[in-house]
């Protein structure tokens, strides 16, 4: 297969023209020219209210549209009116547990995990008031892993929902949410996931997930500050509206978004789909616009998991760090975020030594604060993080590994 070229990728993102490291990807990765193109010129040439007569309207209105089409397809959505943007993760998780409030009942079960980033769980723990009982899915300290006997003891014909990571971001690894989709939907429950950790480096498949809603924020996949949910259209149409109450219950997404979509973002973000569809077809792709698209994503894996091996292997070999996750790549196990202690070091000592290097690299718990006190690491400031994207190189890593070796020791 052909590689990626690196030169012409980071073209595409004019920040990494600066000198510094771009190595906090989890927690917002760079954004791509053209989107930020996108964005300004919706704003200084169609920024008008949609569904107007005029033809001004006309035409804004069809670029949004356009826009959640492109976005459904980036998805593997079937169809397009089941994609909800807004603001963050976070917002649209809490739209959709207010939507499903109603239809919880006393005794209903359900499941989280204790490895999540907080916007998959927060919202489904205040469903308690509603009469919820919320089991928790631990993590297997030994293989850091979310084990599915563990689920299988704790799904009941109660089951109501099991909400999951797609990808850790502080561990790093893949969940198998099609596993976990089966056996949810054998005991009648529903399975949500957020996908992330994933999307930057895996092309979404909801369909192939088998979850029945699917959440991911842009910030992370080369866009602005946005979001997406995708939800299956017979459970989407169950819920009750969110918006005005002259909104009827069967329009779909505009019942679940309040105050409607934000124009020019959306707008924006389909050109994350035009830039993966031109990677694709750089490598030699054809077929369709997504058969391309997993052609970058393809390039992407394959350099990617290069990045981190060069880096973990770098970790394994220091007696005094504790990498959490698994400390190789195999078989697509683990994506290249790479969370690490040092024994008798505060994470924010290994941090800040990297900004004098000018290397963005993190410390904390990431908003997956239950995941760093079942690990016993809140003391140690949580984990260093260093979250690596396509557009990173060898040399970056190299450039981190000299610094790390400055505070680590050789």
């Amino acid at each position: 297969m052909p590689s990626l070229n690196l030169t012409a990728v980071r073209a595409e993102f004019p920040a990494l023209a600066s000198d510094c490291v771009y190595l906090d990807n989890a927690g917002g990765s760079q954004v791509l020219r053209r989107v930020a193109d996108r964005i300004h010129e919706y704003l200084l040439t169609s920024s008008v209210q949609l569904g107007a007569s005029y033809a001004q309207s006309q035409f804004a209105t069809e670029r949004v549209l356009s826009a959640r089409r492109t976005i459904a397809e980036l998805i593997n959505a079937p169809h397009d009116d089941e994609v909800v943007m807004g603001p963050a993760t976070t917002a649209l998780m809490f739209v959709l547990t207010q939507a499903l409030l109603p239809g919880i009942h006393p005794g209903d079960e359900i499941i989280v995990t204790n490895t999540d980033h907080e916007a998959n769980i927060g919202g489904w723990i205040r469903l308690r008031q509603a009469g919820a009982v919320i089991k928790i899915w631990e993590v297997n300290h030994d293989s850091l892993m979310l084990e599915l006997d563990d689920l299988d003891r704790l799904l009941t014909g109660r089951t109501k929902w099991v909400a999951m990571t797609h990808a850790s971001n502080v561990l790093g690894s893949v969940n198998p949410v099609a596993e976990v989709a089966r056996r949810v939907h054998a005991v009648g429950g529903r399975l949500c996931v957020d996908g992330v950790a994933y999307a930057p480096h895996r092309l979404v498949d909801v369909q192939a997930s088998g979850a029945d809603i699917y959440v991911f924020s842009f910030y992370k996949v080369f866009g602005p500050h946005y979001a997406v949910l995708w939800g299956n259209r017979e459970l989407l149409l169950s819920l009750p509206s969110l918006n005005h109450h002259f909104i009827d219950p069967g329009e779909l997404p505009y019942k679940l978004q309040p105050g409607n979509v934000n124009f020019e973002l959306s707008w924006g973000c389909a050109g994350i789909a035009d830039y993966l569809n031109d990677i694709g077809t750089s490598l030699g792709a054809s077929g369709t616009r997504r058969q391309r698209m997993q052609s970058a994503f393809d390039a992407f894996t394959l350099h990617e998991d290069a990045l981190a091996e060069r880096l973990l292997s770098y970790l394994h070999a220091k007696s005094n760090v504790r990498i959490i996750g698994h400390h190789k790549v195999h078989n697509g196990n683990r994506m290249p975020t790479i969370s690490f202690v040092v024994a008798g070091r505060h994470s924010e000592i290994i941090v800040r030594h990297g900004d004098k290097f000018n290397i963005g690299i993190r410390f904390g718990d990431f908003y997956a604060r239950r995941l760093i006190e079942a690990l016993g690491l809140q003391a140690q400031g949580g984990v260093v993080r260093v979250s690596m994207a396509h557009y990173n190189t060898a040399e970056e890593i190299d450039r981190l590994i000299g610094c790390l070796d400055e505070v680590i020791g050789k």
